[in-house]
């Protein structure tokens, strides 16, 4: 039985699939940012009032009883989470740029067109600034 040989990739094809790579998590970073990111009904939370309240559940705990203080452990955790959130929204328009370098090219190769890109919540002004036209596929 004669081995298998051995087949080495060209640097080109190497480069290649790097490209895709980085184009990949880049759509994946600010896709999961932006789903992350995506505002609840009711009144919109600052980072102000989230630690405002964190205050106020700090100084309840002092009097409250036991089960209670167990509620507002939980909440204090859910908005340290929340103001977790809130400040990486500023990392959004770093991992925007990045898409938008990244999003016209991913989607070419992948098939993804303008409506699809939409359904996922990219806003229409990135989409024109990735240079993914509004086209309709036949």
């Amino acid at each position: 039985m004669a081995a298998a040989s051995k087949s080495t990739m060209s640097k080109e094809h190497k480069d290649a699939l790097a490209q895709g790579r980085r184009e990949g998590a880049a759509v994946r970073r600010y896709l999961e940012a932006i789903s992350a990111s995506r505002g609840k009904r009711g009144r919109k939370r600052t980072p102000a009032s989230v630690e405002r309240r964190i205050r106020a559940i700090d100084s309840e705990l002092e009097t409250t009883d036991v089960l209670q203080g167990l509620l507002l452990r939980q909440e204090r955790k859910d908005l340290e989470d929340e103001l977790k959130r809130l400040s990486t929204a500023s990392d959004l328009k770093a991992l925007e740029k990045e898409f938008i370098s990244s999003a016209a090219a991913y989607g070419d190769r992948k098939g993804i067109d303008y409506s699809t890109w939409r359904e996922a919540g990219v806003p229409p002004i990135v989409l024109q600034k990735a240079g993914v036209k509004r086209t309709r596929r036949v």
